[in-house]
Formats: structure tokens, C-alpha cells, sequence
């Protein structure tokens, strides 16, 4: 799957991303599966997973997926996969089938989890404003340490990847892209100037 859909003509690094007002997300109820399912279909190119896999992921980890709804009504839904360090070495070896990910390579409740996939993005008009509080539900304890990483599947997906601060990782998968953690990055140093980055340092908390 990948990364889909809207205008995106702000850049911000994606833990700096605004928290919008209009846009609730929330990890999504059972019940929305099959809703966000078809979204994923008609807005994602090559989405091959259908209801019921999109089930099994979403019972191993109720937070993997997340919608985004405004008034009430549904504009979007954003999926990872959680992996565990095992999943992290298959991923960037290509030894992960993205379409059908084997479980034991998923971060259970008991690990941590070592990077994130972000799966599938899917919005519709300004249900791409979710990506902020998605991006928070991203710095949870849970999270936090964990690098993200997407492939985009159209123009628009990889336009939001370099808004958002994500680059070209080299990998084995192909057109692997990777968002590093403000938290994880060397601080420049400059000749005479110490360079203070606050803004990033309590954005885990």
C-alpha cells in the first residue's frame, strides 16, 4: 500500500505538523474496517489487501489503524505495521512481504517496537490535516524511538513524504523512504554558533 491523497503545499517536519481542529482521529472501531478498506481501494493504487486481511492486522494490533473523521463523517484512515527488530531487518533487506506481513515479524504488546511502516494513507479533501494528530499518536512511549518508513505509490504521496521531512533510504526494498525521529538526529555544529533545537526535544513528551 502507500501514501495517498490531497494537496499538501505546507512543509513540516512530520512530528512538527499542526494538530487541526477540524479533523478528529482516533484508532479506528472494528466496525470501520470494511469502510476504510474500500477507501483504501479507490484511493490507494495496487491496494491488494481486502476486508478481512486488513481484520486480522487490526485484531493482532488495534493500533495500527486510524481514521480520520470531520463532522462525523469519515475523510480518511492512515495504517502501520509495527515491526519488531526482526521486521526492521526484513523490511530493509526485502525479505518483508508487504502485502501480506508475517506476524512474527510484528511488534507484539511485550516489544518494542523498532520502526514503523506506514502502510497506507487514505483522505479525502482536508482529511489530510489528520496527518498531525496522527504524527501524535506516533509519539507515544510505545513509539517514540521508532524510525517511520513508506513507500509512496503516486505523485501525491510523494509529495507529502518530502513535505514532511521523509528521504531516500538506501535498502534493499525498493523506493524506500525513511522519516528519522528529531530525537535520533546528530545536531549540526556550525564554526562559532551552538545550535539549540529545542522545538524537537520535548516533542516526544
Amino acid at each position: 500500500m502507500g501514501m495517498e491523497r490531497g494537496s499538501f503545499a505546507a512543509r513540516h517536519d512530520f512530528d512538527a505538523l499542526p494538530l487541526s481542529p477540524d479533523v478528529d482521529v482516533r484508532c479506528a472501531h472494528f466496525s470501520e474496517i470494511a469502510a476504510l478498506s474500500q477507501m483504501a481501494h479507490r484511493l490507494v493504487p495496487g491496494v491488494r489487501i481486502g476486508t478481512a486481511e486488513l481484520a486480522r492486522y487490526f485484531t493482532f494490533d488495534p493500533q495500527s489503524i486510524l481514521t480520520f473523521n470531520r463532522n462525523r463523517l469519515l475523510v480518511g484512515g492512515m495504517a502501520f505495521l509495527f515491526l519488531n527488530d526482526r521486521g526492521h531487518d526484513a523490511l530493509l533487506l526485502d525479505d518483508l512481504c508487504l502485502t501480506a506481513p508475517e506476524t512474527h515479524y510484528l511488534a507484539s504488546a511485550k516489544e518494542d517496537v523498532a520502526a514503523i511502516y506506514i502502510w497506507a494513507i487514505a483522505a479525502t479533501g482536508r482529511g489530510i490535516a489528520g496527518l498531525g494528530k496522527a504524527a501524535a499518536h506516533l509519539r507515544q512511549v510505545r513509539f517514540r524511538n521508532a524510525d517511520c518508513y513508506a513507500q509512496p505509490s503516486t505523485v501525491a504521496g510523494r509529495d507529502i513524504m518530502k513535505a514532511t521531512g521523509f528521504a531516500p533510504v538506501p535498502s534493499f526494498q525498493p523506493d524506500l523512504w525513511c522519516y528519522e525521529r528529531p530525537w535520533h538526529r546528530q545536531p549540526m555544529r556550525m564554526p562559532g554558533a551552538i545550535i539549540q533545537a529545542r522545538s524537537f526535544a520535548d516533542a516526544r513528551y
